[in-house]
């Protein structure tokens, strides 16, 4: 039970990575405890926590690698909540084209599948009260033959199968991932809720660059001189934290949520980009092809979740990548 005047202690797996480092700095804002797992606390890529307002105080970085059970369960002991953001995610087409599944089951597959079962596994041994799992819309639109404008919800779940055969190995984690998640919560009367964010854009914490950020830095580059015109769909950094935090905080929460704010063709993306910042090289030619996924955020509006626009989250990552001289000629 927490005594009188304790701070409330929450665990962030993988503290360093975009989602997670904006989360920890909430949770510091509200006076939190964190713990965080990152792979080595004395690393200059995670000296930005230590940074943060709080946090000398409020924050405690644990050195563990997710595969490590000993390790989770150290930096999970003692806390009432934890959020398991950690999750491998390619920053480049993760395996390379060549590969087949015995390297992406190590480089990607078993790291998210196993090293969420271990946070699980400590979970249970911990006591812990509810743990929001980040899972992705990957593990939510993969589904072949999917009737077209037909809008994808929380009973949507990415086919495993199709995943294999068209090698989306990011697909494949984060759906086995998550459904073993629910499936272990419901074997052990864990208390779970996952969130599936689309494509995560707005400010960098950390100073990495992470996958989401690449892709629109990549745009204004004009990286791609012709690019596919089809649909996106993008969230805030700042709104999935929201949502994370709703999540945690709502006692009727449950199951899963799916977090987009904002589904747009990729043109009309680059033309709201040029209306504001007209000197980037951004791609000349759009082949217009009819796919993207369309998804439903009714359950998680009905938690109070209201989402930022999204021209204003684009002003906000490209204030940031300019900042960050992430927009330079190379």
């Amino acid at each position: 039970m927490e005594k009188l005047g304790e701070k409330r202690r929450v665990c962030v797996t993988g503290a360093g990575g975009f989602i997670a480092s904006c989360l920890v700095k909430a949770l510091l804002d509200k006076g939190f405890m964190v713990h965080g797992t990152v792979r080595d606390p004395s690393d200059e890529k995670n000296a930005h926590l230590k940074k943060l307002e709080n946090a000398s105080e409020n924050l405690q970085l644990f050195k563990a690698d997710l595969l490590d059970y000993n390790a989770v369960a150290s930096a999970i002991a003692g806390c009432e909540g934890v959020f398991h953001v950690a999750s491998p995610v390619p920053s480049t087409k993760v395996p390379n084209p060549e590969a087949r599944f015995p390297n992406a089951l190590v480089e990607l597959i078993a790291p998210a599948v196993t090293g969420t079962l271990n946070v699980l596994k400590a979970c249970c041994e911990a006591k812990v009260k509810r743990v929001v799992v980040v899972s992705s819309v990957a593990a939510v639109t993969m589904i072949p033959n999917w009737p077209k404008g037909k809008v994808k919800d929380e009973n949507c779940w990415s086919d495993k199968e199709y995943c294999r055969t068209t090698e989306n190995w990011y697909c494949l984690s984060k759906t086995l991932a998550e459904s073993e998640a629910l499936e272990y919560a419901e074997k052990h009367a864990l208390d779970v809720v996952t969130v599936c964010p689309c494509m995560v854009i707005g400010p960098l914490l950390q100073p990495t660059v992470n996958a989401s950020s690449l892709f629109l830095i990549n745009l204004l580059k004009g990286v791609r001189d012709s690019v596919e015109n089809r649909r996106w769909s993008f969230v805030d950094v700042i709104d999935v934290v929201d949502a994370l935090l709703l999540v945690y905080e709502k006692p009727e929460a449950s199951g899963r949520y799916i977090c987009v704010s904002h589904t747009v063709k990729l043109r009309d993306v680059v033309d709201m980009l040029k209306s504001i910042y007209p000197k980037y090289d951004y791609p000349k030619t759009f082949i217009e092809v009819d796919e993207g996924s369309l998804f439903s955020t009714e359950k998680l509006k009905m938690l109070g979740w209201k989402c930022r626009r999204l021209e204003e989250s684009l002003i906000d990552s490209v204030e940031c990548y300019q900042d960050a001289g992430l927009l330079s000629k190379d």
